[in-house]
């Protein structure tokens, strides 16, 4: 059987036969069966990772999410962007009639069928994330969450026609383009790296003849790794970055300023001192509560957001939204049918206000960038107090 999907590469004495799929193509879930049925290979190498793989054999997983480990780690503007996009996969998905990684699911099930040996292939998802998150700043963040919201959100209408056509080359190396420029720091960790990681496991897949069940943007890379005899240490390629220690010191910095200028405000004029001083409480509260009034957030959350972000804005390893998020958590306790209903909520602006999960999310995001617009607000009071005390 061979047609555009199928790519054939020899690799010493291994054979291997790739099969660029899209992730919700009902034609890719078919052409993954025949290709394997088929073929009858050793191994069957899978576009995933043990967390992935665990995700596809326990469903209910999402109910045992921990909330509050979320907010804690800092991580929920990153869990609010995966959902979206896992919201708008599944959408895709329903329209096409078929599962999310249907084409996924199946190498799995033809690799048991036929006793193959089955290679989860990927490097593993948390170690992508970070690479990605650790790269694009803060407001390639906001960039990347806005262009997911548009993806949940938006109803284009694409046939399955559509999905074939963006397996070509030149349609491939289109959407490539584009990613590089939104997002120049993003293409490597998601696309490039990983093409090197997958190529390195099929290449170490047991066995004289190995296919590989691959979502398309991959193929072109991973063939060109097949091709290359420098190998890799893929070691390298799952190290988390570690946080960047300047930031901690500029956070610092601009908290040790602040207070500086306070001090020194309210040494020389006690009255214009203590103005300087409501100044911040005033723009860190009120901006951070209005946040959260506007992730329609507890009223005790609302009120936490207040009087923790002059606080929190002093002190770097601190955030509002993590002490607004875990009051909102503990007063409206996500039950296991928000977790259940989670992917669809976030599919409209109603739905993501609605679902408790996402709610939360958005109480911790609002209210930490209501925070810091009060910083920027109220440090730029505080400076110019501070300087008609000096001049």
């Amino acid at each position: 059987m061979e047609n555009e999907n199928i790519h054939r590469v020899q690799y010493g004495e291994k054979e291997i036969i790739l099969i660029a799929t899209a992730h919700v193509s009902k034609k890719s879930v078919e052409e993954v069966k025949t290709v394997i049925e088929t073929e009858n290979p050793d191994s069957v190498c899978v576009e995933l990772c043990e967390n992935r793989y665990e995700t596809i054999k326990d469903k209910d997983k999402w109910k045992n999410t921990d909330i509050f480990q979320v907010i804690k780690s800092g991580k929920s503007l990153l869990f609010l962007v995966n959902i979206l996009l896992a919201s708008y996969q599944k959408k895709m998905a329903n329209k096409f009639g078929i599962e999310p990684g249907g084409e996924m699911i199946q190498g799995i099930k033809s690799a048991d069928e036929i006793g193959a040996n089955l290679v989860l292939a990927d490097r593993d998802i948390q170690t992508t994330f970070s690479r990605i998150w650790g790269n694009i700043g803060f407001w390639g963040k906001i960039k990347l969450m806005f262009q997911a919201i548009m993806s949940a959100f938006g109803d284009e209408d694409i046939s399955e026609e559509d999905l074939q056509e963006l397996k070509s080359e030149d349609m491939l190396t289109t959407v490539l383009n584009e990613l590089s420029t939104s997002f120049p720091d993003l293409a490597t960790p998601l696309l490039h790296e990983r093409d090197v990681y997958l190529a390195h496991k099929i290449k170490e897949a047991e066995g004289d003849k190995v296919v590989a069940v691959l979502g398309a943007a991959h193929v072109p890379g991973i063939k060109k790794e097949l091709k290359n005899d420098i190998e890799t240490n893929i070691d390298e390629l799952c190290i988390k970055p570690e946080k960047k220690k300047w930031g901690k010191f500029v956070g610092w910095g601009i908290s040790i300023g602040i207070i500086s200028l306070i001090v020194y405000t309210l040494y020389s004029n006690r009255s214009d001192g203590l103005e300087s001083i409501l100044s911040w409480i005033i723009w860190n509260g009120s901006l951070s509560a209005i946040a959260g009034v506007l992730a329609f957030a507890h009223p005790l959350a609302i009120l936490t957001a207040f009087a923790v972000a002059p606080i929190s804005s002093l002190n770097p390893l601190l955030a509002a939204g993590w002490f607004a998020g875990i009051v909102e958590a503990y007063k409206r306790k996500p039950n296991v049918s928000d977790f259940e209903a989670l992917s669809d909520d976030v599919g409209s602006i109603k739905g993501i206000w609605k679902n408790r999960v996402s709610r939360i999310l958005l109480v911790v995001i609002f209210v930490n960038l209501g925070s810091t617009v009060g910083t920027l607000i109220g440090g730029a009071e505080v400076i110019k107090l501070f300087l008609q005390n000096i001049l």
